[in-house]
């Protein structure tokens, strides 16, 4: 047996965060020796921070991670054990998305990124060039900071591999992965027995299903111990990288980490048998297919992953299949955004909290649980002790340094942070949507306002008429088509208005020390932007947009699921409820509805309507 443990771990990276990301970095390390491991892989560029966008084009910022560099490299944390750190590094002058592989004071090897991700979310060519040049290897000349570390002047800088006495490490980043002829494959065929993985990967709904089977396929294949890691939380951007680091063997998950999570570090690791693997590439095929598989140069080092002497084999053994845990749809809807809000809020500098515009409708009252599933995160956190939610917390509520305060239940902390406003019209408004909205508000624990806006309304339509001489009327009452939209309208836009106005001032009106403003949430659904039905400035021209990617359906499968996993037996009256925007006057004889105003339902238009398929045709 040639038994070895691995770290692999998850880091919440924030752009630019040097300081932060380093020692998160360096908490990394010591968790992954405190746990024996011989090998540390983190994620895609982490010490600046993935997110970067165009400071990636600025010199300094290659500095900065070469300083940053230097500590890890000189930390007592980060030595005797193999690191996998990530940064971007100029080469001949040019910029490259890079794995830095270091031990004890050495920078073994600078592998830069083949495979870049340049579509969809990424645009990872504006600021790197790909290496595309495998299997070669030249010269990279250190800069004077770290050759007084190392002593040494120049490293290996390409697509090589690590040889130790016992095993050899190959690297792949992210995006490599998913290509169809993955680094892995030729790695694997030429003896390479433990891969790493360093990802920036976004969470995207059911994507976590995709890359575990990717993996399991390449592994099971190929044979080989796959260390995967990645980026966690918010980092500035609009994205959430959902973290997830994984240890597979042959095919087999043997440890998972969690994909939402507020831990700012999360260290995976896993006790595995080298000889697993290479009694699992038995197949002559497989042989046939090494002998012709291109040669990578092996860059060599002294230090073994295994123990030497098989006497302390007695004390470890291999760690154990595990079945993938992997979120439903509704859960993902209802921990993915959650964490991102928590990680945007607690680094958004002058923000007490959240507001929101609640209709009674069922998109409102989803943006609104996701706010409620971000608040019941923060109490298991804390409850689970976790320093940093602490701190967070108390300085959101702006509790004093010395304070104690901490809240028992989500909708204390709701209480406290999120704020929530029915801005009704007494003619459009009906009873039961208001009465829902607070309702809704009361169970968890919201602060809310309620109110008319029909002043406002009058004094707008008032000043028209006064300008023009002419009444608008609603449809209702006889008006066109184009009077009864701008009046619509007008009610809209002034939502977006009212609700700033309390934004920034409802925390002054609470009493809240030192004052501070809240940050606007929108509930636009992305059925509705795809089809248009909105209104240009209304309460969908928010801060944020929890929602803005989610279809109705999808919406509707995740509040039944809140209602009785977060046991909110009010939340089937929004299930029920008929959408409508109530921006027409009620009678007995009308009520306004979106799908009559749309001319399609909403199970129609999230369905075949907006196929990938169909659209890129």
């Amino acid at each position: 047996m040639h038994l070895t443990t691995l770290a692999t771990c998850s880091l919440n990276q924030w752009a630019l965060d040097f300081d932060g990301n380093t020692s998160r970095i360096i908490e990394s390390c010591r968790q992954a020796k405190a746990a024996n491991a011989a090998l540390r892989a983190g994620p895609e560029l982490e010490i600046p921070g993935y997110g970067c966008l165009d400071h990636f084009l600025e010199n300094d910022l290659y500095l900065h991670c070469w300083e940053k560099l230097a500590e890890i490299l000189t930390h007592s944390d980060c030595q005797d054990i193999l690191i996998d750190v990530g940064m971007p590094v100029q080469h001949r002058n040019v910029r490259y998305n890079c794995r830095v592989i270091v031990f004890n004071h050495q920078i073994l090897l600078i592998r830069p990124k083949i495979w870049l991700a340049n579509d969809g979310n990424y645009r990872e060519m504006r600021y790197f060039t790909p290496w595309l040049r495998p299997q070669h290897v030249e010269d990279f000349y250190l800069p004077r900071l770290i050759s007084k570390i190392t002593g040494a002047t120049k490293v290996p800088f390409g697509d090589a591999v690590i040889s130790t006495p016992d095993t050899c490490l190959g690297f792949e980043t992210c995006q490599e992965l998913f290509e169809a002829r993955a680094p892995h494959i030729d790695m694997s065929l030429n003896g390479v027995e433990i891969i790493t993985n360093s990802s920036g990967s976004h969470h995207e709904l059911r994507k976590l299903d995709t890359r575990i089977r990717l993996i399991q396929e390449a592994t099971r294949k190929a044979g080989g111990v796959y260390l995967y890691s990645n980026q966690l939380g918010g980092d500035g951007d609009r994205l959430l990288y959902d973290g997830c680091a994984m240890i597979l063997v042959n095919g087999d998950i043997v440890a998972q980490g969690s994909q939402f999570s507020l831990k700012d570090v999360e260290v995976v690791t896993a006790t595995v048998d080298i000889e697993d693997v290479r009694s699992y590439r038995f197949a002559p095929s497989r042989g046939l297919q090494a002998i012709q598989a291109p040669t990578y140069q092996r860059i060599e080092t002294s230090y073994s992953l295994s123990p030497e002497h098989t006497s302390l084999h007695r004390l470890i053994s291999p760690s154990r299949p595990i079945e993938p845990r992997i979120h439903a749809p509704e859960e993902e809807i209802a921990l993915g955004p959650a964490c991102w809000l928590w990680d945007y809020l607690r680094r958004c500098g002058g923000a007490s909290g959240y507001c929101l515009a609640l209709s009674g409708g069922i998109d409102s009252c989803a943006t609104a649980m996701i706010v409620f599933s971000m608040c019941r995160e923060a109490i298991k956190a804390i409850d689970h002790g976790n320093e940093q939610v602490i701190k967070d917390v108390r300085s959101l509520c702006a509790e004093p340094e010395d304070s104690i305060y901490l809240p028992e239940t989500p909708q204390k902390l709701c209480n406290r942070i999120f704020h929530t406003c029915f801005m009704g019209t007494a003619s459009s408004s009906s009873a039961e949507t208001r009465n829902r909205a607070k309702g809704l508000a009361d169970k968890i624990g919201a602060y809310h306002t309620n109110l008319n806006i029909d002043t406002v309304v009058k004094a707008l339509t008032d000043l028209f008429t006064l300008v023009t001489s002419f009444t608008p009327r609603f449809r209702v009452y006889g008006g066109t088509q184009a009077e009864n939209l701008a009046l619509q309208n007008i009610q809209a836009r002034l939502r977006m208005v009212v609700i700033y106005l309390f934004a920034q001032l409802l925390p002054t009106v609470r009493k809240r020390p030192g004052g501070g403003s809240l940050l606007v949430l929108g509930s636009a659904n992305v059925d509705e932007c795809l089809r248009g039905y909105l209104t240009k400035y209304d309460c969908s021209s928010a801060d944020i947009n929890p929602i803005g990617s989610i279809s109705k359906t999808d919406l509707k499968r995740f509040i039944a699921w809140a209602k009785d996993k977060f046991e909110l037996p009010i939340l089937e009256e929004f299930l029920t409820a008929t959408p409508t925007a109530e921006l027409e006057p009620i009678s007995k004889e009308y009520v306004q509805s979106d799908e009559v105003d749309m001319g399609m339902t909403y199970d129609e238009l999230s369905g075949p309507v907006w196929d990938v398929d169909t659209l890129s045709e």
